[in-house]
């Protein structure tokens, strides 16, 4: 450890550069008076690229990016980006009802190589304090005054997969590396979200020769349901639900998540409807009727290897009273999900931090509660949705959330935007609220 990185200090260190701190660093660019420094340990940045398929679009405005609903005129924007790479006509000429996903991945990745405060190929160890936190990395120490995690999601499978993932069986989030060479295999997908429809429609759109014999899609859901994104709808995912909801009780905040499930993780109308359109004409114009075999309702009860270095997935009917079938493939997609990633490196000072349930007790200002000094903060991104629901781990308000990040280290208060049309508190009436004061 050389002596000039124990002297390190910053007012605030990132763990992770995913979209939720990196939006935190573009807010914090321009305020010199906040010196920062962001650590990924990936040796470059990576947004889920090996999902990004073909085809796949984002299910959110492109207003939603890193900073324009916090800063609009900032220069880490989605224009800016456009601008910047000289086609910002071309994209509103292009008319796209849904912006391609890998364009906002590249826009991301802009970002991040035009933030000299992001550092790459630097894992966190483990942090300490005493008057300050002290970051040790693999490379060096650092002092921070305050913390940032963002350290993002990992991929998650039923524990009956988690022992035999490999070439043949393999989740989602690796579908661009490892979904090749299946022409001619029986393919089952398992997952009825948006990424369990895209890698469907990837597989059934790939030229004859690549096509595989048979995709199977099976999904605990009653249906393929689709994203609800209508406008009272969208209200969820505005900062003054996400403020009210976390004044709920917690076992009502849990039922809220389980009951709007699908206005974060249905799927897009856009893929369905192409989904249906190319089973007809597989079906009906092609001629290939078996191609596409599709199992709502179903839960995958276990999975056993074959005699011939196939699976057979066993899967019981929630219709029929349990009744279990069955189903053979060569290779096994796992669409199931992602889970927060584990934040060991937190290990040394877990004991000081407050929980509720499996998640850190955070305030409104996103910081974890503790119990060291009020101006040395944890602030935690994407790992609260039982405390801030649904939006809390997608891109809706990331640039929200970051501004009451550089608000709390700035010592203010930014302007809010107006709340939303719709009264989610109850008006107490002025005798009730003389009661309140009484007490």
């Amino acid at each position: 450890m050389r002596d000039s990185d124990t002297r390190a200090f910053y007012h605030c260190v990132g763990i992770g550069v995913g979209p939720a701190n990196l939006s935190l660093a573009s807010l914090l660019y321009n305020h010199s008076d906040i010196s920062n420094l962001f650590l990924d340990k990936r040796d470059s940045f990576d947004w889920h690229d090996g999902q990004q398929l073909p085809n796949a679009s984002l299910q959110v405005s492109m207003l939603k990016d890193l900073v324009s609903l916090a800063d609009p005129t900032n220069k880490f924007s989605f224009l800016s980006y456009l601008h910047s790479n000289g086609r910002i006509y071309h994209y509103i000429n292009a008319q796209f009802d849904t912006m391609p996903r890998r364009e906002f991945r590249n826009y991301l990745k802009w970002a991040s190589d035009l933030n000299k405060n992001i550092v790459y190929g630097e894992r966190v160890i483990g942090i300490d304090f005493d008057d300050t936190f002290v970051v040790r990395t693999d490379r060096r120490s650092v002092r921070a005054a305050n913390l940032s995690i963002g350290i993002g999601s990992r991929p998650w499978v039923p524990t009956i997969a988690a022992n035999v993932l490999g070439e043949s069986q393999f989740h989602v989030s690796e579908i661009v590396r490892r979904a090749q060479r299946l022409g001619g295999k029986r393919v089952c997908v398992v997952g009825g979200g948006q990424s369990g429809a895209e890698a469907v429609l990837d597989l059934i759109s790939r030229h004859e020769t690549e096509r595989p014999r048979r995709v199977s899609w099976v999904t605990r859901r009653r249906n393929y349901f689709p994203l609800d994104d209508s406008p009272f709808t969208n209200d969820f995912y505005m900062p003054s639900h996400s403020d009210y909801f976390s004044t709920l009780e917690r076992s009502t905040r849990q039922e809220f998540n389980e009951q709007h499930i699908l206005t974060s993780d249905g799927i897009s109308e856009a893929t369905l409807r192409e989904l249906y359109q190319r089973i007809y004409v597989h079906r009906f114009v092609d001629g290939l009727p078996d191609l596409t075999a599709l199992y709502p309702n179903r839960e995958v009860t276990d999975v056993v290897r074959g005699n011939c270095d196939d699976w057979t997935l066993r899967v019981s009917n929630k219709n029929h009273h349990g009744t279990i079938g069955h189903i053979d493939a060569d290779v096994i997609i796992w669409a199931t999900g992602f889970r927060p990633a584990a934040m060991d490196f937190l290990d040394p000072i877990a004991h000081r931090l407050d929980r509720e349930g499996d998640e850190f007790k955070i305030d409104n200002q996103f910081a974890v509660q503790w119990d060291g000094p009020a101006d040395r903060n944890i602030f935690l991104h994407n790992a609260a949705a039982q405390q801030r629901g649904l939006p809390d781990r997608n891109l809706s308000l990331i640039a929200w959330r970051s501004q009451r990040v550089v608000d709390r280290l700035r010592g203010m208060r930014s302007d809010e935007q107006l709340a939303s049309f719709l009264e989610w508190s109850a008006k107490l009436a002025p005798e009730d609220v003389a009661k309140v004061v009484r007490r």
